[in-house]
């Protein structure tokens, strides 16, 4: 018996052993119970790889891999999988599988089982694909490829279904195509909103394939999408009728006839914003708002070739529109904004923003606030025809007016600034002036007249003629103040501020001063002695006159103080120790950024305020060494260092 199996190729074979590789007889059958003879095995072994038999008289290939069933056999046995761990692990195998599973759609699911809990279990399982849309997933970059697509279709489907979805930019050498998108389509039907930024590679083919199997989708943003064009835009206005927001930028293929075919088909349309669009003109718009106007609220046109027939077309039919925003509209003129506001259609208007339109001059604007009586919010920003006149007939017939916003409007003077105050006192609650050069600090007599009580916000950015002289005619008529925002005027100092800070019977909140580079310690010693009590927000950054006095006067007097900012102020280790002592102070954000003269000396200081603190910015403190970064790393753990 042992001679049988122990035999060797030199016994019987005078040319040697017939294997080259010792290990090759295993491949043969087993021997049954007798030696001499061969039995069938119980259970043919399963090979799973290919294999190949060496030698000079035997040669034999052979691969039963699971790999080689075509596509329609492995989609017919993924088909029939639960939705859930084994379809995601099935994914996980390779690529080929992980596409076939995410171009599975939800009617395609088989439900068929003999065992009734195994149905049940499925019919459930088919029931929850795609689920109701909790997720929310984003891609950017060389992140968004069609594999990654196809993984999160896949993955979200049983864990409660993509709602919303993100893609900025793509992968330049595989990037997002019409497949990925189809793979979204397919295993996401829950999709309610997608947002495509700066993908090229996407055109008409993979937003079709959106619009027929994402049906619930509402939100739509397209932005520098060259490819995708009006017959997209067709199809999802068709196949998406709760549409409810959609907003273009940059895409050139997009003209008239997808956005008459939006109005006409989404009656749910309740905001719009379309921009840099070129092929975007009247036609447009006035089939958009023709059929989409009872519902229509928010409308943004922004680098538009739109002329005076599309405000005309806003006027009359946009009785729903609350929100309004017209910027860089070149072709529109002061006629443009005349019929708008006369056309009696914006009456629900409530904000209105205007930006670099030569079509506002004082007669249009005016038209405005007589035909929109509820508007209550107003940005102007580069309106180069707007003069002291236009501003106050416009505040005389705005009766609703809360707000006013003028950026860059270079002819507004310090007559209308108060103009607009005396018109407007009873209702007013802020008041904002941006880098208006017209303004020029002037010593103005003023009849009496009765305070603005209804100011709550003030704001003045970068005016630079805006000085004391005007600051002390503001104290005297807005003593409701709460917030007071003074930034780059180099021009006030003391005897200006103080004026307007004692002036202010209710309590400052919110404070900034950043850039006031002439204001002193006196200032914030007066500022804190009399609002202390409400005081919240400070910031004195870049006023190189404050110093440690300034922080001992806040660590004795403001206990509702949270965010504090001295940024390249002459602070030193002594000011900080005082704010480490304050008994009451609970600081959440401190901003110490510039200040060199703060060393390593006030690492306990800083570690006893860290106990409040959830932001700390110490940039450019040059100062404090890099170990006592680690240390204050280490032990505000739970706030965020900026070193």
């Amino acid at each position: 018996m042992s001679q049988v199996f122990g035999f060797s190729g030199d016994n019987f074979c005078h040319g040697g052993s017939i294997y080259t590789n010792p290990k090759e007889a295993s491949f043969f059958q087993s021997l049954g119970h007798q030696a001499d003879v061969y039995y069938p095995p119980q259970k043919r072994s399963r090979i799973s790889v290919p294999f190949v038999f060496d030698g000079e008289w035997f040669e034999q290939k052979q691969k039963t891999s699971i790999e080689s069933l075509p596509d329609e056999c492995l989609f017919e046995i993924f088909r029939r999988l639960p939705v859930g761990e084994e379809r995601s692990a099935c994914a996980c195998v390779s690529k080929r599988w992980l596409m076939l599973l995410s171009n599975i759609c939800k009617s395609e699911i088989c439900n068929k089982s003999t065992n009734s809990d195994d149905k049940n279990k499925m019919e459930v399982d088919s029931e929850e694909f795609g689920g109701e849309g909790y997720l929310s997933r984003s891609l950017e970059g060389k992140k968004a490829t069609d594999v990654r697509l196809a993984a999160i279709a896949v993955g979200t489907a049983s864990r409660g279904g993509l709602g919303k979805l993100s893609i900025r930019g793509s992968n330049s050498v595989r990037g997002v195509t019409a497949l990925g998108l189809k793979a979204v389509a397919s295993g996401c039907p829950s999709l309610k909103a997608l947002s495509l930024w700066n993908v090229s590679s996407v055109g008409d083919e993979g937003i079709i394939e959106i619009a027929n199997g994402c049906q619930q989708l509402e939100k739509l943003d397209l932005c520098k999408c060259p490819a995708i064009s009006d017959k997209a835009l067709i199809a999802v206005a068709k196949k998406c009728p709760n549409l409810t927001e959609l907003s273009l930028e940059s895409c050139p293929s997009i003209c008239n006839e997808g956005l008459q075919a939006i109005g006409k088909f989404c009656p749910n349309l309740k905001s719009i914003s379309i921009k840099d669009c070129a092929g975007v003109g009247d036609q447009g718009i006035a089939g958009l708002f023709s059929s989409a106007s009872l519902v229509l609220t928010k409308v943004k046109l922004q680098a538009l070739t739109v002329s005076d027939l599309s405000l005309a077309v806003i006027g009359h039919y946009g009785k729903s529109v609350t929100d309004l925003v017209l910027n860089f509209l070149p072709n529109v003129s002061e006629r443009g904004f005349w019929v708008m506001a006369n056309a009696n259609g914006l009456h629900k208007l409530k904000s209105l923003t205007i930006a670099s339109c030569r079509g506002v001059t004082d007669v249009g604007l005016a038209a405005v606030g007589k035909g929109c009586p509820n508007l209550k919010s107003v940005h102007l920003n580069k309106c180069a025809f707007l003069s002291d006149n236009g501003l106050i007939s416009f505040t005389k017939e705005a009766i609703s007016l809360e707000s006013l916003q003028l950026e860059e409007c270079h002819r507004i003077t310090q007559f209308g600034f108060f103009g607009v105050l005396f018109n407007r006192g009873a209702k007013l609650k802020a008041l904002s002036l941006v880098s208006c050069y017209g303004i020029k600090d002037l010593d103005l007599e003023f009849s009496p007249v009765a305070p603005c009580e209804s100011l709550r916000s003030l704001t003045i950015c970068n005016c630079p003629g805006f000085g004391n002289a005007t600051l002390s005619v503001l104290g005297k008529l807005c003593p409701q103040l709460q917030q007071v925002e003074l930034t780059g005027l180099k021009g006030v100092t003391d005897a200006g501020l103080l004026p307007l800070l004692e002036s202010s019977k209710v309590g400052l909140v919110k404070v900034n001063l950043n850039g006031c580079i002439n204001l002193t310690d006196k200032v914030v010693s007066s500022l804190v002695n009399l609002h202390g009590w409400t005081l919240e927000v400070l910031n004195l950054e870049g006023c190189k006159n404050i110093s440690n006095a300034s922080l001992v006067a806040i660590a004795e007097h403001c206990q509702l103080l949270c965010d504090l900012d001295v940024s390249m102020c002459t602070i030193s280790d002594a000011g900080m120790a005082a704010l480490a002592h304050a008994k009451q102070l609970n600081l959440q954000i401190l901003s110490l950024s510039g200040c060199t003269l703060i060393t390593d000396r006030s690492l306990p200081a800083l570690r006893k305020l860290g106990h409040t603190l959830l932001g700390l910015n110490i940039q450019h403190c040059n100062s404090i060494s890099s170990s006592a970064v680690e240390m204050l790393v280490e032990h505000l753990w739970r706030c965020d260092i900026l070193s």
